[in-house]
């Protein structure tokens, strides 16, 4: 890589950009705004560390990355792109590029997508922006922002355990046969292995009844395990147990299957169970789902169920700037003057993450937070649902950053809460200076621990067997054999944070302050017609580093509707609607 700057559009391209767009009733091409409000804001230094410094010079990094996010902008293959490249004007306007530059091949695209996320600066491109549009003052710090998640598929298949393991099985053997194909035909018998996965097993039914599928399964294991051992065997060639077909299927055979060796040395394979019954299985967040796609997880969010990642999307959503334009007879609305900026005012994404399906929405909280900080970025409040809060982040958040989180605290999750009969966490009275808690039938606690659950601060309040034991409300407190309630409260500062929270969701201003948050599922709809829910490269790396050229994307068509004034309609005025206003007007 040789660093340069972007070189001027070429005098014979802009002035047909100019004959062809002078007119003020044309809309400027994206493009060519781009290039004309934001000037050069991305630096091939940036990249430095994705590239060498030796070998034939290629395409500058700054202005391929340009390409990217102008392809996400569009909903481009790379082949399109990098036609867009060698034909369109406003593309070439932008790079700077002669009528005559021929481009570069679609290919140059992937490897430049590979070398981004494989040196980790997949977040260079949103940076850049976001620092550009600071700034200007379209973005800054203490302001307010509202995040959401949504889910996103990998982009491979779905499998069961059964097809799991025999697709493990031929993805190695596929490998070795196309790394050493002669040390392959010496150790398998080429016709039988082909006739067992020659086909992708997602092409044919497996068995109907669950003894043949069981037999199957322990078929494939032992056709994994045979494989495994002769690559590990001293005289195979060492650098075949370095192909990563090869150590996902040795991960998939551990994390689903128990072989042991008996007392005779008979081997026996049998399938990992779930915990009592089996063996246990791993736990979800390191469970291999897929030998093609070692990142993406199995993840469950209310009723959908999906194999991939989770994308959390972080956006400003202040109120529209003060301006001059006149009142509209007390509805509340201002009525702009047709050059009025403000209706156009956007709303820009200031942070994105790919996490795996299996992270929580809570885990993330903190972590937006301190990024966001450290691009000095950070809100003065952020709008969230519940699945974001707990009381623990509401505190701690408040206490690290200054951030008010707004939104509503996850409901009591006990067994009586949930099925909305008897005596629920909330009627219990927590006296933190005498250190007990009183049940709704006036009885008091015997024992009061301190303890840490999940990670956590807590507190452990249990009740007496003789208090408990004749209660004639026991069976609406417990059912457990015990014939005794336990029930865990949080630290006083926790408890006292979670009572005015929970107190201040039923005000009317809360709701009507909440009400804001409700925007960012209109972005969460852009970002998904633009392809946020279906991944388009395997791995996280790529996923996440797609989401962020994405992000980058939607930022500048909301700039291009800023800078040509488009108005945002942010209140999704019905027609109806509207005709009342025009009337009143």
């Amino acid at each position: 890589m040789q660093p340069v700057p972007w070189p001027e559009p070429d005098p014979q391209i802009a002035a047909a950009i100019k004959a062809m767009y002078g007119s003020r009733k044309t809309e400027w091409p994206l493009a060519v705004e781009i290039r004309d409000r934001l000037r050069q804001w991305l630096a091939d230094e940036d990249f430095a560390a994705a590239f060498g410094i030796r070998g034939r010079p290629g395409w500058p990094p700054s202005r391929l990355a340009l390409v990217t996010v102008l392809q996400r902008a569009e909903k481009l293959t790379d082949r399109l792109a990098a036609e867009a490249v060698r034909a369109r004007l406003d593309w070439k306007y932008l790079l700077g590029l002669p009528v005559d530059d021929p481009g570069f091949d679609h290919t140059v695209l992937a490897e430049f997508r590979g070398k981004v996320a494989e040196a980790g600066l997949e977040q260079v491109a949103l940076d850049a922006l976001l620092g550009k549009l600071a700034g200007d003052g379209l973005v800054k710090a203490g302001g307010k922002q509202r995040t959401d998640s949504t889910h996103v598929v990998a982009a491979v298949a779905a499998l069961n355990r059964l097809e799991l393991a025999g697709e493990s099985v031929r993805a190695a053997v596929e490998a070795l046969a196309a790394a050493h194909p002669g040390w392959l035909a010496q150790r398998i018998c080429v016709p039988d292995w082909t006739g067992r996965y020659g086909t992708p097993l997602t092409s044919w039914r497996p068995p109907v009844s669950q003894a043949k599928q069981d037999e199957l399964a322990v078929a494939y294991a032992r056709d994994g395990y045979a494989l495994l051992e002769a690559v590990y065997a001293a005289s195979s060639p060492a650098w075949l147990r370095e192909l990563p077909a090869v150590d996902v299927l040795r991960r998939v055979l551990v994390q689903n299957y128990a072989r042991t060796i008996t007392g005779n040395g008979r081997e026996v394979i049998k399938r990992r169970e779930k915990e009592p019954e089996g063996d246990g299985l791993p736990p979800g967040h390191a469970r291999i789902a897929s030998p093609y796609d070692t990142d993406a997880r199995w993840g469950v969010k209310r009723e959908e169920l999906w194999l991939g990642y989770k994308l959390h999307a972080t956006e400003t959503c202040d109120d529209e700037p003060r301006c001059g334009c006149p009142g509209d007879g007390g509805t509340g609305r201002r009525r702009h003057d047709e050059d009025c900026p403000a209706p156009a005012f956007p709303n820009l994404i200031t942070h994105v993450a790919t996490t795996g399906a299996t992270v929580t929405d809570n885990q993330m909280t903190s972590v937006i937070h301190d990024e966001l900080t450290g691009k000095t970025l950070a809100p003065g409040r952020h709008y969230l649902d519940s699945g974001y809060l707990s009381a623990a982040l509401v505190v701690s958040e408040a206490a690290r950053h200054g951030i008010a989180l707004i939104g509503p605290l996850l409901a009591d999750t006990s067994a009586q809460a949930r099925a909305g009969a008897g005596y629920a966490r909330a009627d219990f009275t927590a006296d933190y200076d005498s250190k007990t808690v009183t049940c709704p039938q006036g009885k008091t606690s015997v024992s009061w621990t301190p303890c840490a659950q999940r990670g956590n601060d807590a507190i452990v309040a249990t009740f007496s067997v003789t208090d408990c034991g004749p209660c004639p409300a026991r069976s609406l407190c417990t059912t457990s054999s015990r014939k005794r309630r336990q029930i865990t409260v949080p630290p006083q500062d926790l408890a006292e944070a979670q009572a005015a929270a929970r107190a201040a969701e039923k005000t009317i201003p809360f709701r009507a302050d909440y009400a804001r948050r409700a925007g960012v599922e209109g972005t969460m709809h852009q970002a998904v017609s633009h392809g946020a829910r279906r991944a388009r490269y395997r791995g996280l790396p790529k996923t996440r580093l797609d989401h962020l050229y994405m992000a980058c994307a939607l930022n500048l068509i909301r700039m291009h509707a800023y800078w040509t004034g488009t108005p945002l309609d942010r209140r999704r005025t019905s027609h109806l609607a509207r005709l009342e206003l025009s009337l009143a007007a």
